[in-house]
């Protein structure tokens, strides 16, 4: 006879994720003991974890914490929805902001490393994988230095965590337009914060197709430098933030939407779950 009810598998499932079914398997043999039934759990899971290595993780969330002079932004990696929505992994992404921030990590590798629970990051992830049952990988993480900082995230379904977050690092006091620039990034995704970041051997073949493409369309040969210049300063509206058109107001660049305001960005990350 069952030495648990309905509402200890809700339980269960609510702090580890796993299924039902698994649950009531793991109450069964634990005899209704919730914290062996977890441990059960987690052993089981822990078997499946290298079967799950070559599995795609193309859900999960994106999450962001400011921590003084530092901003950290993280992607956190799943392989479905159900679980990207779920309370155990959401909380296991603000488990790792808080290590990242507390050990100033910049990357992966140093993030994984950071100390939490007793354990690492690593085998925190590992843990949770092993009970929730999907592949779970910390794909990047971000760490930005400032003086003030803009954050957005944004949901692409309402009913999931934030996808897309997007930090920027400013100097100035106008923080309504700064949130304004992190929620224009956010929709157009800028790769260069200057033209001189964009790598020149890149500059170069956007100038070789225009001037090719000039001469196929029959362009006068004394208007072709001229029609290339313009071309290549479409490239790149497309890819630097201040030579973009600002998303509120296509009139306006977002040079001249900076300027107004008094503001200047130093550095931001974007980052877009699966992208």
């Amino acid at each position: 006879m069952a030495k648990y009810t309905a509402a200890d598998v809700k339980a269960l499932r609510e702090r580890t994720g796993s299924g039902m079914m698994d649950c009531k398997k793991a109450l069964d043999e634990a005899e209704g003991d919730v914290d062996k039934a977890i441990e059960l759990l987690r052993v089981k899971g822990l078997k499946g974890v290298a079967k799950r290595s070559g599995r795609t993780t193309t859900n999960g969330l994106v999450a962001a914490k400011v921590d003084g002079r530092h901003a950290y932004l993280i992607e956190l990696d799943c392989e479905t929805d159900f679980v990207a929505k779920n309370e155990r992994f959401i909380e296991l992404a603000e488990q790792i902001l808080t290590a990242v921030a507390e050990v100033g990590a910049s990357d992966e590798q140093a993030a994984l490393g950071a100390p939490v629970e007793g354990k690492n990051v690593e085998d925190l992830i590992t843990d949770v994988s092993s009970i929730i049952g999907e592949k779970i990988v910390l794909r990047r993480v971000a760490n930005l230095e400032g003086e003030r900082f803009a954050v957005y995230l944004h949901r692409t379904n309402p009913d999931l965590p934030p996808q897309v977050g997007v930090v920027v690092a400013y100097t100035g006091d106008d923080s309504e337009t700064a949130h304004s620039i992190a929620q224009h990034i956010a929709f157009a995704d800028p790769k260069y914060l200057t033209r001189e970041e964009v790598p020149a051997d890149q500059v170069e073949n956007e100038r070789r197709i225009a001037e090719e493409t000039s001469r196929n369309e029959g362009k006068p040969e004394k208007a072709i430098p001229r029609i290339v210049e313009g071309r290549v300063n479409g490239f790149f509206k497309t890819i630097v933030l201040p030579d973009q058109e600002y998303a509120r107001d296509h009139k306006l660049s977002i040079a001249q939407v900076l300027k107004d305001a008094g503001l200047t960005v130093s550095a931001f990350v974007r980052y877009r779950v699966g992208n």
